[in-house]
């Protein structure tokens, strides 16, 4: 476990370059030391999402999934999302010791291995737990007839606001994987404006810059590339199938790279005026995140296939947030155990929730 004097605040912002051994400047290094072949930052990239590791997944949340009951979530602007809500109550415990929403990264869902996992943990460690889906995520294309794009924040925003409302002034935190982690900074970041007491953040390998991790996913192996064309048409077909009269998207998944099938969404589905700005629109880099004022912390690897490292010195210098790295982990890998009990990360994220 990491305590307080192995993290630096982020900063001190675009000019500063990485140390010797490749960690960037505004960043900690901390131990996680997977061993043989699970130090491969693609097996580790891979492993958190297998399907072959559900049912040993499967058996140990058993209590998470009993306990949950679906939410639908009034946003605002009649948009609503599809959450998921295991309490203390409901596992005939109480009170609970705080409330955490967890965000799954994109074309994940509340029923991603990674959110299971953690919800499981946090559950038993006395939190209740909301598994948050995104627009169009999970069982969810029925309820909003506009397509899901990464810039819509402020639903996620009024969710996470409605959920405050139901949670009795208990301390609330956020807990986001890949693009679910720039959600919950971005929710941190417009907090005050909402009027949204957090307790605390914690982003694991949040997307920093889209346009870099597109050109990365764009440049690296084509297994990456394929398993997100691959799931990102399945979501196109699912909510084609529930607005049939509002969408076809034949032309939208013909498109043979992520580049093209992002450009051809904006400029179809978007008021952005082409890619680069809708890009813009979501990145967390640059003064993004400096009005954030709840405690947050970043937790990336240094061999994430697709978020460099060197953007973590493109954040805000804000006092808030601290940033960790690892020099194993992959993309929200930090697998080191290929059983079903809670990993490296679950409990990481535990004992940041849990700290004073």
């Amino acid at each position: 476990m990491t305590d307080a004097a192995g993290e630096h605040a982020a900063g001190p912002g675009p000019q500063s370059a990485p140390r010797a051994g490749g960690v960037p400047a505004s960043a900690r290094l901390v131990p996680f030391e997977p061993r043989g072949w699970l130090a491969n930052r693609h097996v580790q990239s891979i492993l958190p999402s297998l399907p072959l590791r559900r049912p040993l997944i499967a058996r140990r949340v058993e209590k998470l999934l009993s306990a949950s009951r679906e939410l639908v979530v009034d946003c605002g602007e009649d948009v609503r999302l599809l959450a998921f809500a295991a309490t203390q109550d409901s596992v005939g415990r109480g009170p609970a010791r705080g409330a955490v929403v967890l965000h799954h990264g994109w074309e994940g869902s509340s029923e991603s291995l990674y959110i299971l996992s953690l919800g499981q943990v946090l559950l038993e460690a006395g939190f209740d737990v909301f598994r948050l889906n995104l627009r169009d995520h999970g069982p969810s294309h029925h309820l909003n007839p506009g397509l899901f794009h990464s810039c819509r924040i402020a639903e996620v925003v009024g969710a996470v606001r409605q959920i405050r409302a139901l949670t009795n002034d208990m301390p609330l935190s956020l807990v986001g994987f890949s693009l679910g982690g720039n959600f919950a900074l971005r929710v941190g970041a417009r907090a005050g404006a909402a009027g949204l007491d957090l307790h605390r953040i914690v982003a694991i390998c949040p997307v920093l810059d889209p346009a870099v991790t597109l050109e990365a996913l764009e440049r690296g192996p084509a297994l990456y590339r394929e398993y997100f064309l691959l799931k990102w048409r399945r979501s196109l077909r699912r909510k084609q199938a529930a607005w049939p009269d509002r969408y076809d998207f034949s032309g939208l998944a013909a498109e043979r790279s992520l580049t093209t099938m992002t450009a051809r969404m904006v400029a179809e589905h978007t008021d952005f005026p082409g890619l680069d700005a809708y890009l813009a629109g979501y990145a967390i880099t640059g003064e993004a995140l400096a009005p954030l004022a709840t405690p947050s912390r970043i937790i990336t690897s240094l061999d994430d296939p697709m978020i460099p490292p060197h953007e973590l010195d493109l954040l805000a210098g804000t006092p808030t947030l601290k940033v960790t790295v690892t020099r194993r982990g992959g993309h929200c890998g930090f697998v080191d155990r290929l059983a079903g009990g809670p990993g490296w990360i679950d409990r990481e994220v535990l004992s940041e929730l849990t700290r004073p």
